[in-house]
């Protein structure tokens, strides 16, 4: 188990934000991810875990100074874990090219590609790596773990609980990349990571694992902005999600927010609500 660096720590609604570092053996790079620790959690009370994963562009920095987290996480008394979002500085030719691309968009899939298999490993870096470092350094109860995102992070909690039956007690997103192999970014980074084989692609598409999960009941909350160019591009799709989730009788809400865009300004409006969601499985 890799060793863990403190690169900073300010005191947050009675409890602490840090952000620490480490060596990877996962994606085999140096990564960062935030924790907020209640003041129980200094304490030593072992606490639910809160699982956030960001989108495209993000580091981890994007939920700790935009989404009001850190009052929920006390409110709620939550752990909260919010790793960046690829790895960094790998040397990889073209990996700072795009912004949908390579650094700053793992798409949370593990690659198997040639150019990208060694590094951009961030599925199995957030459900395996990152839950062992946070349970063997933190007062963690590790059977009680929630997981939500935006963007391509609610993309990445989705498949997270859906590909894992159990592991993860509770899940929600915002503004989800709900079907990425219809879509323009899904298409990108998977033909990119993944190959040209698309049924390869279906195992990291929301949409198309609903239809085979069989495991614990979820009960999945979507915030979706009405207002988003991204949803008017096509590039999110939920009401794919939506469709599945009904054929397949999985219980899922989907709350479109009227005159609200894709930014953290929609996302810390409604974050409370998902925080309350998380509450009902977590603290039970």
């Amino acid at each position: 188990m890799s060793k863990l660096t403190l690169v900073s720590s300010n005191k947050c609604f009675g409890g602490e934000q840090r952000v620490y570092s480490h060596e990877s053996s996962e994606v085999n790079c140096t990564m960062k991810f935030g924790v907020f620790l209640p003041s129980d959690a200094l304490d030593g009370k072992k606490l639910p875990v809160f699982y956030w994963l960001s989108g495209l562009t993000c580091t981890e920095q994007n939920f700790i100074t935009k989404a009001g987290g850190q009052r929920l996480g006390a409110k709620f008394n939550f752990i909260i874990v919010n790793p960046d979002t690829s790895p960094r500085g790998c040397n990889i030719e073209g990996e700072d090219d795009s912004y949908d691309f390579g650094s700053g968009a793992g798409f949370y899939v593990d690659s198997t590609t040639d150019k990208w298999k060694k590094n951009y490993r961030m599925y199995s870096y957030i459900t395996k790596e990152l839950p062992a470092l946070v349970n063997e350094n933190f007062p963690s109860i590790p059977d009680r773990i929630g997981i939500s995102g935006h963007s391509m992070g609610g993309h990445g909690a989705l498949i997270s609980a859906l590909k894992n039956p159990g592991m993860f007690r509770s899940v929600s997103a915002f503004a989800p990349i709900s079907h990425p192999t219809k879509c323009a970014w899904g298409k990108k980074c998977f033909g990119g990571y993944l190959g040209s084989d698309e049924n390869v692609w279906r195992e990291y598409d929301a949409t198309e694992l609903v239809k085979s999960y069989n495991g614990p009941p979820l009960d999945i909350l979507v915030d979706q902005g009405a207002a988003d160019n991204f949803l008017k591009e096509g590039q999110l799709l939920p009401e794919r999600l939506m469709e599945s989730c009904a054929e397949s009788k999985m219980p899922c809400v989907m709350r479109m927010q009227e005159g609200y865009d894709h930014s953290y300004f929609f996302v810390s409006t409604f974050m409370e609500d998902h925080f309350a969601h998380h509450a009902k499985f977590l603290n039970n």
